[in-house]
């Protein structure tokens, strides 16, 4: 078994963003959400249009993680005005950390987290924080084994289904 490397992707890239985006989402979330939500979820948020728009906004950025040439989880970081919510130039949002289930316990998903805290300590930033789902008991413990504690919630669309994320942060 080869290395895990993190690299940082680019637009030529989107069509393997989109593969891991879609299966990602769907592993982690299919068995507690509707196919119609799921589906109509998928097909919104992961569109090439929209994962190319992501991928060209400079305060964005997205690493993949790789094994045997395989893509095999990714990450997604914002600052600035691309932040889902706050929007603060002291902070660094880790949107989305996702690993392919074939992967999970074999800390994927913890190398990528520290690549976010890597590059969060590069721009020299005051705090990380992101939104996980309620009922995702799995991520939040993961976070909260990392160091990130609530400080609000927010709402998070999926479908027609609306769903409560509890906001985290940790400060560096």
């Amino acid at each position: 078994m080869d290395t895990i490397k993190i690299i940082k992707i680019s637009e030529k890239d989107v069509v393997s963003l989109q593969a891991i985006s879609k299966q990602t989402f769907y592993e982690t979330f299919s068995a507690v959400n509707t196919e119609e939500n799921m589906t109509l979820y998928l097909e919104e948020s992961f569109s090439i249009e929209k994962l190319t728009a992501e991928l060209n906004n400079p305060d964005a950025a997205f690493y993949f993680a790789i094994q045997d040439d395989e893509v095999i989880g990714y990450l997604k970081l914002n600052k600035g005005a691309s932040q889902t919510e706050l929007k603060d130039s002291e902070a660094l949002e880790i949107e989305r950390i996702y690993v392919s289930q074939t992967f999970h316990g074999k800390k994927v998903g913890q190398l990528l987290y520290e690549k976010a805290i890597q590059v969060a300590r590069e721009a020299g930033v005051e705090y990380v924080w992101l939104g996980v789902w309620e009922e995702n008991a799995r991520a939040i413990r993961f976070y909260e084994k990392n160091g990130f504690v609530p400080f609000d919630k927010h709402l998070f669309k999926l479908g027609d289904d609306i769903q409560t994320d509890i906001m985290m942060k940790l400060k560096l």
